[in-house]
């Protein structure tokens, strides 16, 4: 348990100063950026990646340095993460594109920011790291292991609230968003192309067409998004019946595990 303790506070110290430090600066640092390299999705990617610095030495003190890619789940199959997730979210793009128009305004920018860059930094750094490093590398199970993050999650995107009701609706989207993303990382064998690319085709969908200007949405928007969480968790579940793996988050593994480590 000793282990476990050392781990935790590596990660949570580890995640406190990204987390302070990019509230705080990061838009600053972009923009400082964004004055010598006149592209906005370059200087909102650089920044990103400086401010994942301290998530990056907290992997190396908590793994092996030669084991760091694998224990971000960035060694897993990437056409595996990204043609399940296109299959997943396949409801979405069908349903917006039948009932929305499509957005007016798109720029690759919006595109670069909200969709790549929110799917794979998003995912990396609460997924992989907080999630993950805790998940795997102690013995918390997948509940303790997820309550942080879920909750930093939902309240980071409080910003796109203007009233009480859509804030707490927001919320509790993001939040519910950030467990399934981990149980599917979890249940994929922590291969991390699968939320990411899950998260950035959700998020895509959402932006192409005419949806709804925040994360909450609305009766039809919410109605697919949903059928596409449906269909994600029925595919993962049957499929690794059909391949005879066993379910990663069960009774055993929901609040303590027995085994630690990769």
């Amino acid at each position: 348990m000793k282990k476990s303790l050392r781990i935790l506070g590596i990660t949570l110290l580890s995640f406190l100063i990204y987390y302070v430090l990019d509230e705080r600066y990061f838009y600053h640092v972009r923009e400082w950026f964004y004055g010598i390299i006149p592209q906005l999705s370059v200087a909102h990617f650089i920044a990103y990646v400086l401010f994942g610095i301290p998530l990056f030495i907290g992997t190396v003190l908590i793994t092996k340095p030669e084991q760091s890619i694998d224990s971000l789940g960035l060694k897993g199959s990437l056409i595996q993460g990204a043609g399940f997730a296109l299959l997943f979210t396949l409801p979405m793009f069908i349903g917006y594109g039948f009932l929305f128009s499509f957005t007016d305004e798109i720029s690759f920018d919006g595109i670069f920011i909200r969709t790549i860059a929110a799917g794979f930094f998003e995912e990396l750094y609460f997924r992989a790291f907080l999630f993950g490093m805790i998940y795997r590398f102690t013995k918390f199970g997948f509940l303790p292991s997820i309550i942080i993050g879920a909750l930093l999650f939902g309240s980071v995107h409080l910003y796109q609230s203007q009233d009480m009701g859509t804030m707490i609706g927001i919320f509790m989207t993001t939040f519910m968003g950030a467990i399934l993303f981990a149980w599917m990382y979890s249940e994929w064998s922590f291969n991390l192309w699968i939320p990411v690319f899950l998260h950035l085709f959700m998020n895509l969908s959402w932006l192409l067409f005419s949806v709804s200007d925040n994360a909450f949405g609305n009766l039809w928007g919410n109605v697919f998004r949903y059928s596409t969480v449906a269909f994600a968790i029925t595919f993962t579940v049957i499929y690794k019946k059909r391949q005879g793996k066993e379910l990663e988050i069960t009774g055993k593994t929901l609040w303590m595990k027995k085994v630690s480590g990769m």
